[in-house]
C-alpha cells in the first residue's frame, strides 16, 4: 500500500487523467451500446412456473404478459354510444400495434363481465406476445400513448399490469443531488474546510460513475434488474464517501502532527487505506453471498452493487491520494495552515472532549451500559416476528402513476381481487379429467375467498385448460396468499384425486408468492454463509475468536433491528401512507436478502475501522482497557461523522416516490444509525472490556495455521502519548 500511495502521489496528474479517460471512455460506450436491463426471474420447481410453461407450450401467443386498459365516466354509463366507439376505435388500434397478441373488449362477446354493476368502469384485457420482462420499452409505450388518446374531459384512461409498471419512470433523480448536499454539510462540519469536504464527494461520485456505467454495459451479458443502478448508486454513495473520509482524516492527522504531504499520504494509504480495502473486500463479500440462492434475478443485483463497491474502494486507494497530493496542505483550514507554517504542529484532540468522557464512562460502567443498549436492540427487534414477505402491488405505486389510478379504479368497480387473477393451468388429456375440471371450476365458487371464476372452454382436441380466480382480496393481502395455499394444499388435490388430470396455480400473484416462499426457504442458509465468512476474515485479520463472535453477534443485532423499524413501518403502515409511500403491506420478498448483504458489510466496515485502532494499541501496550479506551476515542468521531453521511444518503431515497427504494433507504439508514451510535459506541467496547485479555486469545495451533492480514498495520506515533491515553492536546481552530 505504500507504494501505491507513493506512486499516485508522483503521478498524480497522469492518475486523475486515467480516471477521467476512463469515465468519458465508459460514457462513450454506454451511449453506443445502451443498457439490457431485464427484471425477469426464474423460479425453477415451483407451481407458478411449471403453470407458465405449460401455458407457454399449449398456448404461445397467449403465454405474453396480460395488462388491462380501464376507463372510467363520472356520469353516464361506459355503454353509451359515444364512449363505445370512442373506446372501440382505441382497442381496435392497441390490437394492431407491434408485439400485442390479442385484446378482449368488454363490448364483445366474451367481454360482458368486464364492465362494472354500476356500469361506469369497464376494462379491457391486452395479451402481449410476450412476458413482461422480455418486451421492448418502446412497444408497451405505443399502448400506453395510444390508450391514453382516448382521454376526454368526462372519460378516464388509465393502464395498469406488470408490463405498464416496467415502463414507468422513477421520479426524477433528485435523490442522489439530496444526500450528497447532505452529506457534504456534514463533511464541512467535520472538517471545517471546503476542500476536505469536496474530496469525498468527488472520490464517492467518480466510483459510483464508473461503476454504474459499466453496469449498464454488463447488462447485456447476464439478467440485471433495472433497480440494480439505483441500489447501486445508494449503496455506493454511501460507502465511497465513508471510505474517502476515513483516509482524509488519518491524513490530516499526519500533517498536524508536522508530516510533510508526502509521507502524511503515505502513512494514511498504509494504514486507512488498508483497513478500506478490507472493509470493502466484506461488503463485497456479503453481497456476492447472494449467489447461494440460485435467482438470477438476484445475481445481477449482487454484480452491480459489488461492482460498485469496488470501484469505489479503488477510487478511495488512488485517486483520493492523488487529489490530496495536488492539494497539499490546503486540506487544512487556513488558521491551521498558517500555526503549520509557523512551525507549530497541532495534534487533533483525541484525549479530550465529549468522546474521552464517554469512553471512561463506559469503561467504568460496562455492564449497565451493555444491558441498557441490549434492551434498545431487543425492543426494536420485537416486529421481526411478525415478518412478513411477499410483493407490494400497484395500490402502493405513486398516486400520480397510472398504474396506480388503474388499480384503484378496478378495485373500486370490481373488487381489489380483480387487480391480482389467479390462472389455473391444467393438463386434462381425457374426457375423465376434462369433467373434473369443470366440477373443480364449480367447486371453486364455493370456496371462500373466491369472488369470481371464469374457465376458458377447451377446444376440441386440445389438453390444456385455463380456469381463471378472482379472489375477493388484493394481491398483496395475507388473505389471497392464504387462498393460493389452500387451493394447492387441499382444492386441487381433492378434485385431482381418481384422475390423471394435473392443474397448476400461476398468474403474476402466484409467482410473487412463490418468490417469496423460496427465499424465506433460503434465508437460513444465506445468513449462515455471511456470517462464517465474515467471522473468517475478522479472525486472520484481529488474530482472535472473541472479535469475530461478537462482530457476528452485533451485525444479527443490527440487522434485528433495523428490519423490526422496516416492519412497523411498511408491514404495519406506521408512517409510510404519511410518506407517499402508500398503504401496510408485506415487506417486497427479495428485501431481505439484499439489505442483510449489505447490512453486514457495513457492519463490518465500522467493526474494522474501530477494532483495528484498538488491535494496533494492543500491540504496542498489551493493556486491554486502554486499547479499548484509546480505540474508541480516536475512531468514535469519524465513525458517527461517517454514519451520519450515510443516513443522510439513505434517508435522501426514501423521498423518490418509490416504494421499494423507500424500503432499502429506511431499513439501512436505521441499521447505520443504530450500528454506529448504540452498537459500535456502547455495546461493543463495553463488552471488549468485559472480556478483558480474552478479546485477542487464539490458539497457538490455529494462529500458525493460519496466515497472517495485516489490516492496519502499526503506523509510526505521532503525538506523545501517557499511560492514561493520549495526550491532550488543543483543537485547532480549521476555516477555509
Amino acid at each position: 500500500m505504500s507504494t501505491l500511495a507513493r506512486w499516485c502521489y508522483r503521478h498524480r496528474l497522469v492518475v486523475v487523467l486515467l480516471w477521467l479517460c476512463m469515465l468519458v471512455g465508459l460514457g462513450v460506450a454506454s451511449q453506443s451500446a445502451g443498457s439490457a436491463y431485464n427484471n425477469s426471474f426464474s423460479l425453477p420447481n415451483t407451481e407458478s412456473t411449471r403453470a407458465l410453461n405449460l401455458l407457454k407450450s399449449a398456448f404461445p401467443s397467449q403465454s405474453g404478459d396480460t395488462d388491462t386498459v380501464v376507463w372510467h365516466v363520472e356520469t353516464g354509463s361506459v355503454r353509451d354510444a359515444a364512449t363505445k366507439q370512442r373506446m372501440t376505435g382505441t382497442l381496435d388500434k392497441i390490437s394492431t400495434l407491434p408485439e400485442v397478441s390479442a385484446v378482449t373488449s368488454p363490448y364483445g362477446a366474451q367481454g360482458a363481465a368486464q364492465i362494472s354493476k354500476d356500469g361506469r368502469t369497464a376494462y379491457a384485457q391486452v395479451t402481449f406476445a410476450k412476458p413482461g420482462p422480455e418486451l421492448d420499452k418502446s412497444d408497451i409505450n405505443r399502448v400506453i400513448d395510444t390508450a391514453k388518446t382516448a382521454r376526454t374531459d368526462g372519460l378516464q384512461v388509465e393502464l395498469g399490469g406488470q408490463a405498464i409498471q416496467n415502463t414507468e419512470q422513477a421520479p426524477p433523480a433528485t435523490s442522489e443531488l439530496v444526500g450528497v448536499l447532505a452529506a457534504a454539510v456534514v463533511l464541512f462540519l467535520a472538517f471545517g474546510s471546503l476542500f476536505a469536504m469536496a474530496l469525498p464527494i468527488l472520490t464517492a461520485i467518480a466510483g459510483v460513475g464508473t461503476a454504474i456505467l459499466a453496469t449498464g454495459l454488463l447488462s447485456h451479458a447476464m439478467t440485471m434488474g433495472d433497480v440494480a443502478p439505483t441500489l447501486s448508486a445508494l449503496i455506493g454513495l454511501g460507502v465511497g464517501i465513508d471510505y474517502a473520509l476515513f483516509i482524509v482524516t488519518r491524513h490530516r492527522k499526519g500533517l498536524l502532527s508536522g508530516l510533510d504531504v508526502p509521507e502524511s499520504l503515505t502513512r494514511a494509504v498504509n494504514t486507512s487505506g488498508r483497513a478500506v480495502l478490507f472493509a470493502g473486500a466484506t461488503v463485497c463479500i456479503a453481497l456476492l453471498g447472494m449467489f447461494v440462492l440460485r435467482v438470477n434475478f438476484l445475481n445481477g443485483v449482487a454484480v452491480a452493487a459489488s461492482l460498485t463497491v469496488a470501484m469505489t474502494v479503488l477510487a478511495a486507494v488512488t485517486l483520493l491520494p492523488a487529489m490530496l497530493g495536488m492539494l497539499g496542505t490546503r486540506v487544512l483550514g487556513r488558521r491551521t495552515r498558517r500555526r503549520l507554517a509557523a512551525g507549530e504542529p497541532l495534534a487533533e484532540n483525541t484525549a479530550s472532549g465529549l468522546w474521552s468522557r464517554w469512553a471512561a464512562v463506559l469503561q467504568r460502567r460496562p455492564r449497565a451500559l451493555s444491558l441498557v443498549a441490549l434492551v434498545v436492540m431487543a425492543t426494536l427487534t420485537i416486529p421481526v416476528f411478525s415478518l412478513r414477505l411477499g410483493s407490494s402491488d400497484a395500490g402502493n405505486n405513486p398516486e400520480s402513476s397510472t398504474t396506480r389510478k388503474a388499480y384503484d379504479l378496478l378495485a373500486d368497480g370490481f373488487g381489489p381481487g380483480f387487480n391480482g387473477p389467479l390462472q389455473l393451468v391444467a393438463q386434462a388429456p381425457t374426457a375423465a379429467d376434462k369433467a373434473a375440471l369443470v366440477k373443480l371450476s364449480t367447486r371453486l365458487e364455493s370456496v371462500d375467498g373466491v369472488a369470481s371464476v371464469a374457465a376458458v372452454p377447451i377446444r376440441p382436441g386440445a389438453t390444456v385448460g385455463i380456469v381463471q380466480v378472482v379472489p375477493t382480496t388484493s394481491p398483496q393481502a395475507k388473505q389471497t396468499s392464504d387462498l393460493i395455499d389452500h387451493l394447492r394444499d387441499r382444492v386441487i388435490p381433492a378434485a385431482e384425486q381418481g384422475t390423471t388430470l394435473k392443474v397448476h396455480v400461476g398468474g403474476q400473484t402466484a409467482v410473487f408468492d412463490d418468490f417469496a416462499s423460496v427465499l424465506t426457504d433460503k434465508l437460513p442458509q444465506f445468513i449462515a454463509v455471511i456470517v462464517v465468512l465474515g467471522g473468517l476474515l475478522l479472525m486472520l485479520a484481529f488474530r482472535s475468536l472473541l472479535i469475530p463472535a461478537t462482530g457476528a453477534v452485533m451485525n444479527l443485532l443490527a440487522a434485528g433491528a433495523s428490519f423490526g423499524i422496516l416492519i412497523a413501518m411498511f408491514q404495519w403502515g406506521w408512517g409510510s401512507e404519511a410518506l407517499g409511500l402508500g398503504k401496510e403491506g408485506p415487506v417486497d420478498a427479495f428485501i431481505p436478502v439484499i439489505m442483510i448483504s449489505i447490512l453486514f458489510g457495513l457492519s463490518m466496515d465500522y467493526q474494522v475501522f474501530l477494532v483495528s485502532r484498538m488491535h494496533e494499541e494492543w500491540v504496542h501496550t498489551k493493556d486491554n482497557a486502554r486499547s479499548v479506551r484509546v480505540g474508541q476515542v480516536e475512531t468514535a468521531r469519524v465513525i458517527t461523522a461517517a454514519a451520519a453521511i450515510m443516513v443522510c444518503v439513505f434517508v435522501a431515497f426514501v423521498f423518490g416516490g418509490q416504494r421499494v427504494i423507500a424500503e432499502f433507504g429506511i431499513g439501512l439508514a436505521a441499521a447505520v444509525a443504530l450500528d454506529a451510535f448504540i452498537l459500535r459506541t456502547v455495546l461493543v467496547p463495553a463488552v471488549m472490556h468485559l472480556f478483558g485479555k480474552a478479546n485477542w486469545w487464539l490458539p497457538a495451533w490455529l494462529d500458525r495455521s493460519m496466515p497472517h492480514l495485516s489490516v492496519d498495520p502499526p503506523d509510526e506515533p505521532l503525538p506523545a502519548a501517557t499511560s492514561d491515553g493520549p495526550t491532550p492536546q488543543p483543537e485547532p481552530s480549521a476555516r477555509s
